[in-house]
């Protein structure tokens, strides 16, 4: 035994330090041919949240001229023109069967590419908006209950019951009573 241990001293240089330093070696070298994987998302982490950063600053301060509420409302028109757009189709094809069917058979010869295009550019738009509505989501602070004993539910467990009797602060009535 003391053979092997003075045989691996001797090999690694003297005990732990020596395993450390010829493991922090192996790691320098292995390190030329394939990189840190760890110090690489490191990097890129400080990268997304320094671009996070400046993005943040950038538009902390909206400014709200005539513009902006023209550009604001016209982003607010295009779900209104959907729905009420949809509900017209019917209207249509019911007041003006033949010029409904005319028109059906105009977007049959639509290319299929086409209609992805179009799927693609609406899935954007409203994708978005719900990612810009989910950024900006203030969370609402509801006040506390009253009472603890008011929400938390009975319990069948005297043991527990018995726990929480003994932490909750003493009901001041009920000692000057001797209750």
């Amino acid at each position: 035994m003391g053979l092997i241990a003075g045989g691996l001293r001797a090999l690694l240089g003297g005990g732990a330090a020596g395993a450390v330093a010829l493991g922090q070696t192996v790691g320098n070298v292995a390190e030329v041919f394939r990189p840190n994987e760890t110090r690489r998302m490191e990097l890129g982490h400080d990268a997304y949240m320094s671009a996070h950063a400046s993005h943040t600053a950038e538009f902390t301060y909206a400014r709200l001229g005539w513009f902006d509420s023209f550009v604001n409302g016209l982003n607010r028109l295009p779900r209104p023109m959907l729905a009420i757009g949809t509900l017209g189709l019917f209207v249509y094809a019911m007041a003006d069967p033949e010029g409904f069917a005319r028109r059906m058979r105009g977007l049959a010869e639509v290319p299929e590419p086409l209609w992805w295009l179009l799927g693609a550019v609406v899935a954007f738009y409203f994708g978005a908006r719900e990612a810009h509505h989910l950024r900006s989501h203030k969370p609402v602070n509801r006040p506390a209950p009253a009472r603890e004993e008011a929400t938390r539910p009975a319990s069948t467990n005297p043991a527990l019951e018995d726990w929480r009797r003994q932490t909750e602060a003493p009901d001041v009535n009920a000692v000057m009573h001797g209750r």
